[in-house]
């Protein structure tokens, strides 16, 4: 595995994280990272993956800094409430998303800042972890859609599995011994070329989300060496809670 030297600056919150995480990720995971080259070494680019655990992004902060690259990400509202963890995802350059409310639209257009500045945003299309009992990709929301309509600027598929066996999704507490191997495979970007140069009506996101999650499933099914479902799981449809630990009958609790 080739891995990229970090060129720009990392700032105080970054260095504190990355002499803390980086250990203890390597501690307790192997990893596996199939073309990783293929993330942008400089420029705006927004990176969309499945999400499996509370543990996603440290393990995408992983193979995205192992290529040269600092993610920022946008991360549940509810993180930046706490005085002190939310001035270290500020000073982290983190993005807060209201989920489910009207206030979301001031993350959209921070991210598309944050994309046309440069920068390399991470995105869960899916919204939350996967509601599928066997943690395929479910349907996708809109919003890395947009931004990548939005900017222009090129949506980089990432398919990962085995974050789920170092912290089962909802777990309160991780499986640390023995080592879990973390595989990510990144693909080419999303050919959004034509729904870009169209009209932005809500058929046109709606393709762009659906060519984005089809991206993500079939990288997860080369990890996987498996067939994902005929159909994606959706939440919407099948009534299922769209936020939060499904099995808790208290909503807002754990909001992920």
């Amino acid at each position: 595995m080739k891995v990229r030297r970090l060129q720009q600056k990392r700032g105080w919150a970054w260095n504190l994280a990355v002499s803390i995480v980086k250990p203890a990720l390597l501690a307790t995971t192997t990893h596996e990272w199939i073309d990783g080259h293929k993330i942008p070494e400089t420029g705006g680019c927004i990176l969309v993956l499945n999400h499996l655990s509370h543990v996603d992004p440290l393990t995408a902060a992983h193979v995205v800094y192992d290529h040269g690259r600092i993610p920022r990400y946008l991360a549940k509202a509810g993180l930046f409430r706490n005085r002190f963890l939310g001035f270290f995802l500020r000073a982290a350059g983190q993005i807060p998303v209201e989920r489910l409310s009207r206030n979301a639209a001031g993350a959209f257009d921070a991210a598309v800042e944050a994309v046309a500045s440069g920068e390399c945003v991470v995105v869960y299309p899916e919204g939350t972890i996967t509601r599928d009992p066997d943690l395929w990709p479910m349907t996708g929301k809109s919003g890395a859609a947009r931004i990548g309509l939005a900017t222009g600027c090129p949506v980089i598929p990432i398919g990962q599995w085995g974050a789920q066996q170092l912290l089962a999704p909802y777990a309160r507490k991780p499986d640390l011994f023995p080592r879990k191997r973390i595989t990510m495979k990144v693909g080419d970007p999303v050919d959004l070329a034509d729904l870009t140069a169209a009209e932005l009506t809500p058929a046109v996101i709606a393709e762009a989300t659906e060519r984005i999650m089809d991206a993500i499933t079939a990288l997860v099914a080369e990890i996987r060496g498996e067939e994902p479902p005929a159909e994606r799981f959706d939440i919407k449809t099948l009534g299922a809670r769209q936020i939060g630990n499904p099995h808790r009958s208290e909503p807002g609790e754990d909001p992920s």
